[in-house]
């Protein structure tokens, strides 16, 4: 088992997210015996990896756990609140990922929590790509950050903030974000398909497109300026592109915007 990790885990909610994070887990090497899973409602496949890895799913009762992981729908806090204080001690590390839920909307309904961290992950954590940003306060300490820090970096990329309030931007950029670049396949297609290409080609080098700018982003030490950039021969088809893309009304703007609803959303979510 990775030190860094707890030595004992409650997962409150499993669905695609909280399920995702659980894999990441236990492929880091967190021991299935020292993990607790509670799902209301939980899917097929969770109760056969709980089976199959010996996993306490909905017990009766827990002992209190060194971190308890909150990755229930934000709507469903109050629903579940009375389950994650009953299952925690004010020694218990809560990690929530509840967008919008800020830490004193979570220590309001569920009084024993004392250490928290306010996470946010996207849903590339399901291949171990994650983007996460995450704040903790003071009471969580070096050893409850270096454990959430073990767990969370088990799906990917983690970013500490410096302050609670810049989480909902977190939300509106990564946590979000992955829809966004989903929809630009989308419309791609679609426009490929209207400059005359057979829609399901245009699906194809649609998808293969954005996947492969991913990998090689992934892989350049150059920024995505330079390699538009390096992409972009003056005069030719993609500058004609990229003046209407940057153009007055083109992605900036668009995204900005989006980014800011997104945002403001989040700070609807709290309360």
């Amino acid at each position: 088992m990775n030190a860094a990790l707890p030595p004992s885990l409650v997962l409150v909610g499993a669905g695609k997210m909280g399920g995702a994070m659980l894999e990441g887990w236990l492929a880091l090497g967190l021991a299935p015996q020292a993990v607790t899973v509670f799902d209301a409602h939980p899917s097929d496949d969770i109760r056969r990896l709980c089976e199959a890895r010996g996993i306490a799913l909905n017990p009766e009762r827990a002992d209190p756990p060194a971190m308890l992981v909150l990755a229930t729908k934000p709507q469903t806090l109050e629903a579940v609140a009375p389950l994650v204080e009953g299952a925690m001690s004010p020694d218990t590390v809560l990690v929530s990922i509840l967008a919008g839920k800020t830490i004193a909307d979570l220590t309001r309904r569920i009084p024993t929590a004392r250490r928290v961290v306010r996470a946010m992950p996207n849903l590339p954590a399901s291949i171990g790509a994650g983007a996460t940003g995450a704040y903790a306060n003071e009471a969580v300490g070096d050893e409850g950050r270096a454990q959430a820090h073990a767990l969370l970096s088990a799906n990917g990329l983690v970013e500490w903030l410096a302050s609670e309030d810049l989480i909902d931007a977190v939300t509106a950029v990564s946590g979000s974000g992955p829809a966004y670049v989903f929809h630009l396949v989308e419309c791609l297609a679609a426009a490929g398909a209207t400059a005359g290409l057979p829609p399901d080609l245009a699906a194809r080098l649609a998808r293969q497109t954005v996947t492969g700018a991913g990998r090689l982003l992934e892989a350049s030490e150059l920024g995505p300026e330079t390699l538009r950039a390096n992409v972009t021969s003056p005069g030719g088809t993609t500058a004609a592109a990229l003046e209407v893309l940057m153009g007055e009304g083109g992605m900036t703007p668009l995204m900005r915007e989006a980014v800011a609803a997104a945002k403001r959303r989040a700070g609807e979510l709290s309360g």
